[in-house]
């Protein structure tokens, strides 16, 4: 076993392959590394020029197509062997020399993720950064894990977490919010950015979208994927109390005779018993599913770091 896998997700990144190796053969020569680069549908000879300087350590996980940056990853992690795992860009916009140091303040400090934070970013300022630092704003108030820079994918981690992370669709942007629902101790630490040379952007506007839509996945599965009657059941009461008090009081108008029918008040009231009565349905269904899941899979609802009997220290995972 390897003390350290690199992982790389590319695509159509043919012209940075090379001094991209030559970068972590120079930063890790004082580490048993191994290269892990997951070709994730190129069409430009990427693949080529991994296979030609393939050896020992470098190794390609060529997908039959392109199936996004995220389950790429998660195919990288799959196969790699080291104790710790890194992720890095495959454009040479993060600085392998910058591994190294995320390694051993990982090991001195006792992390279980070392995450980069680009400090002097090397991207356009309108279109990358500004909404870069508003998407990072909204995603650590809602998630409630501060983390400056959710978009560095320069990060380190202990094997079992990496290898628990869950990362699918498109939720490598939420990676250390992963990683806490885990239980994961996660720190940050400057690291360098340069900018891009050869090849182009992945990235654009659109894909805000997906982001705001990964975003309320990731706020449910912090707060609620345990409980999600909390949510569920305390929306659908509160809609229930309200339609029950609507249709209360437009009872009382009715029995004083008064005409209720055509009321914009109780079409209100009827969505709000109807909604709640739903709400509360689909806290159950939730629920059930829940259990359904941790229950039939024997996975545990928590996770142990370690486990000290007085002589010594076992790591355990569950």
């Amino acid at each position: 076993m390897r003390e350290l896998s690199v992982v790389i997700t590319v695509l159509n990144e043919r012209d940075n392959i090379i001094p991209l190796i030559g970068a972590i053969q120079d930063a890790l020569n004082t580490i048993d590394y191994e290269v892990i680069f997951v070709d994730d549908g190129s069409s430009d000879g990427t693949q080529k020029q991994i296979r030609e300087h393939a050896n020992d350590r470098i190794k390609l996980v060529e997908l039959r197509k392109n199936y996004g940056q995220s389950t790429a990853m998660t195919a990288g992690i799959d196969h790699a062997t080291g104790i710790y795992i890194a992720l890095i860009d495959g454009d040479l916009q993060n600085d392998p020399s910058d591994i190294p140091f995320m390694l051993q303040k990982m090991k001195d400090e006792d992390w279980d993720v070392v995450a980069g934070n680009r400090a002097n970013r090397q991207d356009g300022m309108f279109l990358r950064k500004i909404p870069s630092k508003i998407a990072n704003a909204i995603i650590r108030r809602m998630t409630g894990v501060y983390i400056k820079d959710y978009g560095c994918t320069l990060k380190v981690f202990k094997r079992e977490i990496a290898e628990d992370l869950g990362i699918y669709g498109e939720l490598h942007r939420f990676i250390p919010v992963l990683a806490k629902l885990q239980g994961a101790s996660i720190t940050q630490v400057d690291v360098k950015h340069h900018a891009r040379i050869h090849g182009t952007s992945k990235y654009g506007l659109n894909r805000t979208f997906k982001v705001m839509a990964d975003l309320i996945t990731m706020v449910f599965f912090r707060k609620y994927i345990q409980k999600p009657m909390h949510l569920f059941g305390s929306l659908g009461f509160i809609a229930l109390g309200l339609g029950i008090l609507i249709n209360t009081y437009l009872l009382v108008l009715k029995l004083m005779g008064q005409d209720i029918w055509g009321k914009p008040i109780l079409i209100l009231g009827l969505i709000f018993l109807l909604g709640g009565i739903q709400l509360i349905t689909f806290g159950i269904l939730a629920e059930i599913n829940v259990r359904t899941y941790f229950e039939g899979t024997n996975r545990k609802t928590y996770q142990i770091r370690r486990i000290f009997n007085g002589q010594k220290e076992d790591l355990e995972h569950r």
